[in-house]
């Protein structure tokens, strides 16, 4: 007989008062050692990752630990284990980052393709992916503007004129990408979401800077936000860039 069987059995002949104290302490047997569990399945249509080690990794600390690793085989691959709390997390092929997912209870579907990788199944997960996929749209669009630029010289057009053309689509395009990140973080304040996208935003800057973009999402942003670690760390020598140019 188990040890939880042994207590429920016992159960039926105490008091009311030793009901209690022996419920109390089947709950702390339960949750003892009970962690969070997440569970990673991934596929590769890349013929190169064929054999290579994937490393997870996590931001804690104030760097990059990895947490876990697999080989991809007959492309297919695996994470798994226990977490403490929902984490964002990055898939790494040696030093490249190949891409960010969120760690959450259920089974996370990660696909890694020649163009484009999906890490979907868990709410987090698919908010994620539905980012990235609105944000590599626009990165494509904005690829296209040398074709453009091309196409338009082809066609004869006076050069003033394609300089003007392609620096206002420029533009917009560089507009309406700030404007989905910046969204995309306000909207998840209160989730792992927003401080990682703010992480891989401010990773893009030489040093820390209180951007016009930055400060706009720094507007309204709530405790969790502030208070999450590399956002605080950032904040804080931003400011002593900012006092320091001042003299």
């Amino acid at each position: 007989m188990t040890k939880i069987a042994y207590l429920c059995h016992a159960l039926k002949r105490k008091t009311v008062q030793n009901k209690f104290s022996y419920l109390l302490l089947i709950c702390l047997l339960t949750l003892v050692g009970c962690k969070s569990q997440y569970m990673v399945k991934g596929s590769s249509s890349v013929d190169e990752l064929e054999g290579q080690i994937l490393t997870l990794k996590v931001y804690a600390d104030g760097e990059l630990r990895s947490i876990d690793s697999t080989r991809v085989v007959h492309g297919r691959f695996s994470f798994g284990g226990s977490m403490d709390s929902t984490m964002l997390a990055n898939v790494f092929l040696g030093d490249l980052s190949v891409m960010p997912l969120v760690l959450e209870d259920g089974e996370v579907d990660l696909h890694i393709g020649e163009t484009q990788q999906t890490a979907t199944g868990t709410p987090l997960n698919d908010t994620l992916s539905g980012f990235i996929q609105r944000k590599t749209q626009l990165d494509a669009r904005m690829a296209e503007l040398p074709h453009l630029q091309l196409q338009m010289i082809m066609d004869g057009n006076d050069d003033d004129e394609i300089m003007y053309e392609l620096g206002k689509q420029s533009q917009e395009l560089a507009a309406e990408n700030d404007q989905l990140i910046t969204r995309f973080i306000r909207a998840n304040y209160n989730n792992v979401l927003g401080p990682g996208v703010f992480m891989i935003l401010t990773s893009n800057l030489p040093y820390p800077i209180l951007t016009p973009q930055i400060e706009e999402i720094l507007t309204h942003a709530t405790p969790y936000f502030l208070g999450h670690p590399y956002v605080k760390q950032y904040i804080e020598k931003a400011k002593e860039n900012q006092n320091k140019e001042k003299y």
